[in-house]
């Protein structure tokens, strides 16, 4: 049993230490969204390019695509 608890312990502390740095990152992603609105950059935009630029390219026009249809059938282009 102690080595069943040990091996769950030391599962936990992966997790926690993870959860750290995980939190680290999310931190340095903040401070460079904000650095980018400091120099007059739109961080909303460039949270979508960045989600863009993660689609592979035939999925990124497909949307394109039906977010233009949809744009048009209600008269916003």
């Amino acid at each position: 049993m102690a080595e069943t608890d040990d091996r769950l312990r030391l599962l936990i502390e992966r997790i926690e230490r993870l959860e750290e740095e995980k939190k680290g990152i999310s931190d340095d992603i903040k401070d460079v969204y904000n650095e980018g609105k400091a120099v007059g950059y739109d961080a909303k935009i460039m949270r979508q390019v960045v989600r863009l630029r993660k689609m592979p390219p035939d999925d990124r026009r497909e949307m394109e695509t039906v977010l233009d249809l949809y744009k048009a059938a209600l008269g916003l282009e």
